[in-house]
């Protein structure tokens, strides 16, 4: 019994598997008890990109290759890309994009740039708004709010001083002069512009027939942006007059193509987060089994490392390169997410099981690999372990390279080729 839990070629595997992700919990501990610098982090994730590169390059590509040939293996590693990218995408969609900082940004920065989108699609329908120039409107987008109302509420009121300006998402409301209704807008449809361009008393109430969502511009916040731009401060003096006078005529330029123009002059850093949208991403997923999602996606990254370690010693025995290499790359990548789960309010007794209870999980990943691939051809073999090369591959270019850069900046370049050369060294000289 003891040999068979200690010296078969199964328990091998076992073990084997267990020591590449024991770094794991050790990472997450140190990253919730130490609290590291991100660039000793970061230094530390791409020397395991690059060390987890090189095992990958050596153990399961040239081997694969050299029994079955380039195109199995080449299948195989599309194969195991495509599966994982599209697996990591269905985990982002449902939180678990907050398992690392490097997707978390990604995820803001794609939901930052939609937004805008849309709201300079909405914008667009304003007139008033469509005469201003478009190289200036960038200033403006970050004053532009997302505000809601009830059905049967009140936005504001007939003669009261004007502040704001607003634009429809979504929803009706019906405007009312002197108690009767004149009126209904709609989506797309907006109000209040006098009141942003020269602050005049409302001459209607304004009220929600619906649920509604608007845009909403203070007319303080134009006026800060008015004076930093003489371009928008003439644009402002002319349509204030044309909507006094009605007989200037001013060239409002058609909608799409004011979008375009408006794109063009969009710093790609608008789109960056802060703290606040941070706060905001982690209060929408409320609701979403966000812990169950952050442990698959920390599960995906680690499965095809457990089952190719008990496949490969079917053929030989392990490498240690192999090991050394997933070893390494796990151990910052558990640091970094521990630090990052801990900030987003997981507890330290949840976030270490996590990680022990995915220790174990590739233990037997590896002992499932062993058993079922003992009777597997040189194809079989080489397509699996180019999908796990894919697979892997995929992981560290989406995964642990981008949330080194982000946290480490220039230390990426050389530390990865370190981690590369290290492994090559181990591999061929002990």
């Amino acid at each position: 019994m003891m040999d068979f839990l200690f010296s078969s070629i199964p328990a091998k595997a076992f073990w084997f598997g267990i020591i590449s992700a024991v770094s794991l919990p050790i990472g997450a501990f140190l990253g919730i008890l130490f609290k590291p610098p991100k660039k000793f982090v970061a230094a530390l994730m791409s020397f395991g990109a690059g060390s987890l590169i090189a095992a990958l390059t050596i153990e399961l590509v040239g081997p694969a290759i050299e029994h079955a040939g380039y195109w199995p293996m080449a299948a195989g590693a599309v194969t195991g890309g495509i599966l994982f990218v599209c697996l990591n995408q269905v985990i982002n969609s449902q939180g678990g994009f907050l398992r690392k900082q490097a997707t978390t940004m990604r995820h803001l920065f794609k939901t930052k740039k939609a937004l805008y989108k849309e709201m300079i699609d909405d914008i667009s329908n304003a007139e008033v708004l469509r005469s201003l120039p478009p190289s200036e409107i960038q200033m403006l987008i970050p004053y532009i709010v997302a505000v809601e109302f009830d059905a049967d509420k009140i936005i504001f009121t007939q003669d009261e001083i004007g502040d704001s300006f607003y634009l429809i998402r979504k929803g009706e409301i019906e405007v009312i002069r002197n108690q009767e209704k004149i009126a209904t807008l709609s989506e797309g449809e907006c109000f209040g512009e006098m009141s942003l361009l020269s602050g005049e008393s409302r001459n209607a109430t304004l009220k929600t027939i619906t649920e509604v969502k608007l845009w909403k511009i203070q007319k303080d916040d134009f006026d800060k942006l008015i004076q930093l731009s003489p371009k928008l401060l003439t644009a402002v003096n002319l349509v204030t007059e044309q909507r006094k006078a009605e007989n200037i005529d001013i060239d409002f330029k058609n909608r799409h193509e004011w979008q375009s123009e408006v794109f063009k002059h969009i710093d790609s850093s608008s789109f960056s987060y802060t703290e606040r949208d941070l706060q905001e991403a982690v209060k929408s997923q409320a609701g979403k089994k966000v812990g169950l999602a952050i442990f698959l996606g920390i599960l995906l990254d680690g499965i095809p490392e457990s089952a190719v370690i008990g496949a490969s010693m079917l053929r030989k025995e392990i490498s240690m390169a192999l090991i050394l290499g997933l070893f390494l790359a796990n151990l910052p990548e558990a640091m970094s997410s521990a630090v990052n789960m801990k900030k987003q309010g997981s507890s330290t007794m949840k976030i270490m099981s996590m990680w022990i209870f995915l220790t174990l999980m590739t233990g037997f990943g590896a002992l499932a690999g062993n058993i079922f691939f003992q009777d597997a051809s040189h194809l079989v073999f080489a397509l699996f372990e180019g999908c796990a090369a894919g697979a892997m591959l995929a992981m560290v270019a989406e995964t642990m390279l981008p949330e080194a850069y982000e946290q480490g900046g220039a230390v990426v370049g050389i530390s990865t080729l370190l981690g590369f050369l290290a492994t090559l060294l181990i591999k061929y000289v002990f």
